[in-house]
């Protein structure tokens, strides 16, 4: 079988193999240009009818090549040149006199290479998702066996845990809350926003009825409940108001990952795609049927997006609250 350059082609040659030198080919031809993004393990899947393990694989193998990196929030890009693999001596000395800082610190070698292994996670699900990250790719990414993982992480389940209390530690709230109540619970609603914005995967594996068993998540539940402390409310009340300031935080986010899919896999940001289905929603608004969206899509000051929604939905929230505090406020 012949492919487009008219070079035989081997039918017994694996999946894998065929579209990692395909996409590698548009690499070195400058068809996919140094930034360009190459495409998605999901695209992958689509268009040559592989399984999500296959090309997870493939991507894998470009980037041990050195042909491209992810970029969290943007995707898997042509690196500008080949990525080196091993570190120059100086770097590798730098690099042992740092772990020997860390080790009188009192952090084991083993403790600073379970932090490589989260960070390494983070950024693959930052970039890719949790479906990308696998323990086969992250070794793949860490230059190690997979096996030599299961010495310091139980398997994906504690591995995403890991990361989920690593991603609630990155940004600290006071020591304890003080003064208004509202605006503590503002300030811990940002934050969290914060966190689901930089790590869109994150609003998969938090749980309401099923609470992560990392710490740091837990410390933003007890802070919640210390913002409204002397307001009070009895304990049940001060964890219901917790939850649901949470739950409304993870539920707008919970859309953050399918957007950022949805741009990856187009190429276009949300007002770019609303402007391509310019024609047909003005056809479907105008057929008389939704008066109020067509007055809507008439106008240019209209500002729609998952951060205005969160704008919107949080203060719509704390004002539900209120009357449970107003007799302190």
């Amino acid at each position: 079988m012949a492919n487009d350059d008219g070079a035989v082609q081997d039918e017994a040659e694996p999946a894998s193999a065929r579209i990692a030198a395909e996409l590698r080919r548009r690499i070195t031809t400058g068809a996919l240009k140094p930034g360009d993004r190459v495409p998605s393990t999901r695209q992958i899947v689509r268009e040559w009818g592989v399984a999500m393990a296959t090309a997870s694989k493939i991507l894998a193998a470009l980037r041990n090549e050195g042909l491209v990196e992810p970029v969290p929030g943007v995707g898997t890009v042509v690196t500008s040149g080949k990525r080196r693999r091993t570190a120059r001596p100086e770097e590798r000395r730098a690099e042992g006199a740092q772990a020997g800082q860390r080790r009188i610190a009192g952090r084991s070698d083993a403790e600073i290479f379970t932090d490589r292994i989260v960070r390494t996670a983070t950024t693959i699900a930052d970039a890719e998702g949790l479906a990308a990250t696998t323990m086969r790719r992250i070794a793949t990414d860490l230059d190690v066996a997979t096996m030599a993982l299961y010495r310091h992480v139980r398997g994906k389940n504690h591995l995403v845990t890991l990361m989920a209390d690593a991603v609630f530690a990155e940004d600290r709230l006071p020591a304890r809350p003080t003064g208004d109540w509202r605006a503590q619970l503002e300030l811990v609603c940002r934050v969290q926003w914060s966190m689901y914005r930089r790590h869109p995967w994150l609003a998969q594996v938090v749980s309401l009825t099923r609470p992560l068993l990392a710490p740091n998540a837990i410390a933003h539940t007890e802070w919640t409940m210390r913002a409204v402390s002397g307001q009070g409310l009895d304990p049940l009340t001060m964890i219901h108001v917790a939850a649901t300031m949470a739950g409304f935080v993870r539920g707008t986010a919970a859309n953050l990952e399918r957007e950022a899919e949805a741009e990856q896999d187009t190429g276009l940001t949300d007002d770019e795609w609303l402007r391509t289905q310019g024609n047909a929603l003005a056809a479907a608004m105008h057929a008389g049927s939704f008066p109020l969206m067509a007055g809507l899509l008439a106008r240019d000051d209209v500002d729609l997006s998952l951060d205005t929604l969160f704008e919107f939905g949080l203060q719509r929230t704390l004002d539900g609250i209120a009357p449970l505090c107003s007799d302190m406020r």
